[in-house]
């Protein structure tokens, strides 16, 4: 019975230092893109780990992973089974955990001012779009521009 405290205290341990764990993502990019690597910093900042993967023909990486070419971008990212394309931030990367009817998340283009492409106080207007699994778009959130 003394040792009910310590058990529930190494339980507690254990289960703390599993949640602080980093989530791991897949990132793919292209040998010549340096803003790839500025959004992986972003997400590696913000508690992801990165496994990178450099890859020649990355249109196929994205053909594989279902991403359309009108949501394409310079990188693509895979987390528990969906893709994550483009300049997405870190809180939108976590939130599609919570978001299975997705099979990914796009920022199309490199629009300025994203995680990624910062350009001193820059900022374009841009919208992260969640595509589920019917193929269709929706909005998840928009960040305005200045």
């Amino acid at each position: 019975m003394r040792n009910v405290p310590l058990l529930l205290a190494s339980l507690l341990f254990s289960a703390v230092s599993q949640a602080a764990e980093p989530q791991t993502i897949e990132v793919y990019r292209d040998p010549h893109c340096g803003c790839c690597t500025t959004w992986m910093k972003h997400l590696e900042a913000n508690g992801f780990s990165v496994n990178e993967h450099v890859v020649d023909d990355m249109a196929a990486v994205k053909a594989r992973l279902g991403v359309p070419p009108r949501l394409a971008s310079c990188h693509t990212a895979v987390l528990n089974g969906q893709f994550i394309e483009g300049h997405v931030p870190a809180s939108e990367v976590r939130a599609l955990a919570q978001q299975p009817q997705l099979a990914g998340l796009a920022v199309p283009g490199m629009p300025l001012g994203s995680p990624g492409m910062e350009m001193g106080d820059q900022q374009d207007a841009y919208q992260v779009i969640g595509l589920d699994r019917q193929g269709q778009e929706q909005i998840v959130r928009s960040y305005p521009g200045n």
